[in-house]
């Protein structure tokens, strides 16, 4: 019998929607090609196209032209959507998750957040600065 969580449509979900991996890429190269967004984050090049768009449309960046190619600005001081994170900024998730990763050394143990002081999330704005 396979268990609720096993199903092939229960495994399929992430943390990130499609429009948050696109602005991460964007944050990270504002100077990106949709092609390449687009084999990044596993989508069409024309779904990246429409995701920019949106993005576009609703105030979280601005494209402008450079010769032949787009160039990208991420509005940092834009909110979330969700009524639940509406009150927040969307710079912190992209200082964090837009940072180049690093990768703890072999064997070394994974970081972790400070007990009392600091961030929640290491990389991550206090919440006064969020």
């Amino acid at each position: 019998m396979e268990s609720e969580h096993t199903g092939s449509r229960r495994n399929r979900w992430t943390f990130l929607t499609n429009h948050a991996r696109v602005l991460i890429a964007i944050a990270r190269d504002p100077g990106i090609r949709l092609r390449d967004i687009a084999v990044d984050c596993g989508l069409t090049e024309r779904t990246v196209q429409a995701i920019v768009t949106d993005l576009q449309a609703d105030g979280y960046l601005t494209r402008t032209r450079d010769g032949r190619r787009n160039r990208y600005v991420v509005t940092p001081a834009a909110r979330f959507r969700h009524p639940a994170e509406a009150d927040r900024e969307i710079a912190g998730l992209l200082a964090y998750l837009a940072a180049p990763a690093t990768s703890p050394a072999p064997g070394a143990p994974a970081p972790h957040a400070p007990a009392a002081e600091g961030p929640a999330v290491p990389g991550a704005p206090d919440s006064a600065s969020v």
